[in-house]
């Protein structure tokens, strides 16, 4: 089990055994927020405030592991997760659950709203529980930057919602996968999920994968001097191929002007998007700004 299910499972212990959905979420939130350095879980803005994808994973896991009973709400089927936690971690929540035990549903949604107002951007009852200046702050939390610029980014090293969120504040509308094979075995980021849960959130998806990478040419990359005669090679076959492809992202970023393409690497120097990205900039009518993020 995963150190972050084990806060999970003690955070709902501590408030009785049972949550509803939008409580579990607002306390695994808040608690991330002010109770841990290096927090368990990171959200993004959805339908109610603040969200983890990642703790649905999770909780799926649980359930079928016996730990958590199927069900519209979060139950445990047994106890002595606080006891499983090292004694800090344990404490902090136990003093957590002093502190909001009289704080539940939308009082609860307030609290987090007022606190932190990006995470009620894409709120779909903000309308109804908030004043007049709270949704202004709201408003004012809203990414508005809607100028022509095109995205690198890579999902290396990052959670899920981290990465939705670097999207989400770049206002983002339309994220081009460049995989060959746009699988991957950490959670969000195989194509099913990651265009579904893009589309949940206002985000298209695209796959170009002529523009990918076959795997067998990536092992045995070491160094930079590997990738860089990898991407040599990109360069020379692939894209000196794939002029059809490169217009055709050229014509969406147009039509969408605020466009990501994505692979796995952190670093664009280390990924071939780098390359697709450089090609782009040479088409005779490109005149935009980059960034990677």
């Amino acid at each position: 089990m995963f150190y972050r299910q084990k806060i999970l499972l003690g955070l709902i212990e501590a408030f009785g055994g049972r949550l509803n959905n939008r409580d579990l979420q607002k306390y695994l939130f808040l608690f991330a927020q002010k109770c841990q350095r290096e927090k368990s879980y990171d959200f993004v803005p959805y339908k109610y405030g603040c969200f983890s994808f990642q703790s649905y994973a999770d909780r799926r896991n649980l359930t079928e592991s016996g730990y958590l009973a199927a069900g519209d709400d979060w139950v445990l089927n047994n106890s002595g997760h606080l006891k499983s936690l090292d004694a800090g971690d344990a404490q902090k929540i136990t003093a957590f659950q002093k502190h909001y035990a009289s704080i539940a549903g939308e009082d609860l949604v307030r609290e987090v709203y007022r606190g932190y107002p990006y995470y009620a951007i894409n709120s779909e009852i903000a309308s109804r529980l908030m004043t007049d200046n709270e949704l202004r702050k709201i408003d004012d939390a809203r990414p508005q930057e809607s100028e022509y610029c095109f995205f690198t980014i890579g999902y290396e090293g990052a959670s899920f919602e981290n990465y939705l969120n670097r999207l989400i504040q770049n206002n983002i509308k339309l994220l081009c996968d460049v995989r060959r094979n746009p699988l991957s075995r950490k959670y969000g980021f195989s194509k099913s999920t990651l265009s579904e849960t893009l589309k949940k959130l206002g985000i298209e998806y695209v796959h170009i994968p002529e523009l990918g990478i076959v795997s067998e040419k990536r092992q045995e990359l070491n160094t930079q001097a590997d990738y860089d005669r990898l991407f040599c090679e990109y360069e020379r076959t692939t894209l000196m191929s794939a002029d059809k492809n490169l217009k055709a992202l050229f014509a969406l970023f147009k039509k969408h002007k605020r466009i990501a393409i994505t692979c796995f690497e952190a670093q664009e120097c280390m990924c071939h998007r780098g390359r697709v990205a450089k090609a782009l900039t040479k088409l005779p009518e490109w005149d935009y700004p980059l960034q990677h993020i």
